[in-house]
This record gives structure tokens, sequence and C-alpha cells, in this order.
């Protein structure tokens, strides 16, 4: 639990920044400083130590107050013929008021890291999937393998807290597990054992990635494949892969959406989850998805409580309008298609709103400039730093309880969005 153990020193923080929840981060807090003092990774001390230079809403590039901006940004709204509220950056409750505002307001909902999500998501809609936990990792894994991430760069801690743990509920022997790359090669060395004992690199390109795995999944059932190589990677090797998850007592194969760049890519996510599923006829097989590091996975389990549907949703007609492609933010800001873009990030000063020709409403962290200053540009505190909040970690299953660190004056993305409602 979190506690103060001494004047401005926190300790066991949970983090919103990393998507696997760490929490057992020590910061200070000096003012509006915060330092990472324990545990600390390149994504959570970015996330933590960012500083606050802008604490004051601007109306076309003038400082204004929270009430003028707010009532600015409902005459936009009130105007609009198609709004769209996206980035979605933010926590549990701002998630809420941004999806009460789309009802309200009639708008798209759309989530900055969608393009990415729907490699999951459209698995899941067509033939589902058989997914774990990070708890079940941590106590359960015999054999990782990654597919196509390299998810110790976006998830610095995971092979820390999940793979090479002290200790297992089960007593089993940590450094026997195995852990295999298949596709990208890891960018670091928190693969290899606390024992030195390396991950096993099965390397090809990202456009060979489709194939090399329907080559798996097929030996995996069996089959016998009359090549002799696919991928650069020799049947030999990947039929040994393919006793290996056989032979183990429960394999995990992992991904990152983000790392999955190329054209029709949830159709090799499908691949992996339909071999899990050939798998669980002889042993214990489960996936796991990574990501959520700005608030989607929490946007779309708000989405999918409130509407029926993820993100990507229109509320145009009066009620939730559910479709992939034609509620893309993307697609339609290109399109020319948005009038009102309102634009939520509230982790992160780099993910600003993209390029359109939209009115841009951004309520966004402290510290973030434009190239084109927005219409209504309103710095709203960050979950788990400037106010109290809960955020789904990557599995989906466990909200994390994130405490305030600092009095910093910023409001909340829930606060604001609930003024502009309540303002139509």
């Amino acid at each position: 639990m979190t506690e103060m153990t001494e004047p401005g020193i926190w300790q066991d923080v949970p983090s919103p920044f990393c998507g696997i929840a760490v929490d057992d981060l020590k910061i200070k807090v000096e003012g509006d400083t915060l330092s990472v003092l324990e545990n600390g990774d390149v994504v959570t001390r970015a996330g933590f130590e960012t500083p606050i230079t802008d604490t004051s809403p601007r109306v076309k590039g003038k400082e204004a107050s929270l009430e003028q901006a707010i009532s600015h940004v409902a005459d936009l709204l009130r105007e609009s013929k198609q709004p769209v509220i996206a980035g979605m950056a933010t926590d549990l409750n701002g998630a809420r008021s941004a999806m009460a505002l789309a009802d309200k307001s009639r708008a798209t909902i759309d989530n900055m890291d969608s393009a990415a999500g729907f490699r999951n998501t459209l698995v899941l809609q067509d033939t589902g999937w058989m997914v774990t936990t990070l708890t079940e990792v941590r106590n359960r894994v015999d054999l990782l393998l990654v597919v196509g991430s390299d998810i110790e760069a976006d998830f610095p801690r995971f092979y820390e807290r999940m793979v090479w743990n002290k200790e297992s509920m089960f007593n089993q022997d940590i450094e026997s597990r195995e852990v295999v790359y298949l596709g990208k090669a890891p960018s670091g060395d928190v693969s290899t054992s606390p024992q030195g004992k390396k991950a096993q690199v099965l390397a090809c390109d990202d456009a060979d990635l489709p194939e090399v795995l329907s080559i798996l999944r097929a030996l995996v059932n069996g089959k016998i494949i009359q090549a002799k190589q696919v991928g650069g990677i020799a049947i030999s090797v990947l039929a040994t892969l393919a006793e290996q998850l056989k032979q183990a007592k429960y394999s995990v194969v992992v991904w990152s959406a983000e790392n999955l760049d190329f054209d029709h890519a949830e159709v090799s996510v499908q691949t992996m989850c339909e071999m899990v599923k050939d798998l669980n006829l002889t042993t214990r097989s489960s996936g796991l998805p990574l990501g959520g590091k700005e608030g989607s996975i929490t946007a779309n389990q708000v989405s999918a409580w409130q509407s029926g549907y993820p993100m990507r949703t229109n509320f145009n007609r009066g009620f939730p309008d559910y479709d992939p492609y034609l509620s893309d933010t993307q697609r339609m800001l290109d399109n020319d298609e948005v009038d009102t873009l309102l634009w939520i990030s509230s982790f992160n000063i780099e993910r600003t709103p993209p390029r359109s020709n939209a009115t841009t409403v951004v309520l966004g962290r402290s510290g973030m400039t434009f190239e084109t200053e927005p219409e209504v540009f309103i710095p709203v505190g960050t979950p788990g730093i400037d106010h109290v909040g809960r955020a789904f970690r990557c599995d989906g299953v466990v909200s994390i309880p994130l405490r305030k660190l600092r009095d910093s004056g910023l409001p909340s993305t829930f606060d604001v969005l609930t003024a502009v409602e309540q303002a139509l």
C-alpha cells in the first residue's frame, strides 16, 4: 500500500506509465518536482519526472481561466456537426467522463493506440483467445515464447517482475525457465536469467513472420513440411520449438501488438492464438498480449462496460454505433470528416494530437508543445501524481489504485469533461 514513510518520500508507489503496473517505486516529492529514488526504469522515470511548465489554460493562444476554457469547449461542441473525442490517455474516471460527453455531444470516441489495439481486438471478436494474467506468468510459466516484439524496450521490468522473480507460489525452479524469441531479437540482456542463461533467438523479418507462425502452428499439429527453411529459419529448428511447446507444462506466447506493425498483423495474432488453443488439447498454454501504457486498456474496459463496444464507437445517432473502420480517427481526419477534435493525453507530453484541419481542443499534460497551437489547451493533472485514480494494467483483470503525490492545482480530466458536459 502506498504510504509516506518520511516527509516527501512515498513508498510502494504504483506506476500508471509502464503497462505492467509495477507497484514498488520509491518517489521523492519536493514541491512540484518528483524524483524516482528506487526501482525506476526509463519508462517510469520519464513518466514521474516530467516537470510542470504551465498550469493555466489557453484559448486561441492566450491565457484564460478554467471556466472560460470550459465554456469555449462547450460552445465548440454545441456547434459541431462531427466531433471526435480521441487520445483517451487518461484513467478510469477520465474515460467515464469522456464516454458521457461523447454520448451528450453525439461524438465519435477513439483511442490514440487503436491501430495497434485492434490487432488484438479483431481476433478476440472473431475467434476468441485463451490468455493469462501477469500473476499466472510469474508463478507458472516454464517456456516463454516472445513473438515479433522487443518487449524489454517497452516494458523494461517485465522479466525482473514476471520471469526472473525470486520465487513462485509452486516452488518452481525459476532458473529452469526457457525464453525463446521468434522474429525480433531482444535489444538488451534482461531476458538473460540471473545465472547467465541467454534467450534463444530465432530471428526473421516482420514480413516473414506470418509464414513462420503458420509453419510453427502446422508443426505443433504434427503436419509434415516439405520445405527446408522459412524466413531464414530452418524447419528443423521450428520443429524443435514446436516440440518444446508441446512438452512444456505451462507455455506462454507473448507479444506487443504495437510492435507487430505490418499489413494484416491481426492474422498473425490469430495464428498465435489458435496455436495456443491447439496446445491446450494436450498441455497448458496461454497467450499474453502486452500494452496499455497510455491508458488504452482502461479506455477499452470503460467503453465495453458503458456501450457494449470497444473504442471507435460513434454516438451520432443517439446510441452507440461501433465501426472500427468508419470511426478511425486518423482516417476521419485525413478525409476532413471532423470539424472538432477533442484530444486527451494526460500521461505523455510527446503524445500530441495529429495534424488536421479540425478545430482542436487538447486536455494534456503540462509541458506539451505544439507545431500548431490548438484552439483550446487545458493542462490537466496526471493520474497517480496530481490526483487519485484507477488504471487497468495490460492483462485487463486488475485495476491499480493510483495515489495523489503532490498538490499541483491541476484539474483532473474527469473534472474538466464533467464540467463541459454540464455546460452543454
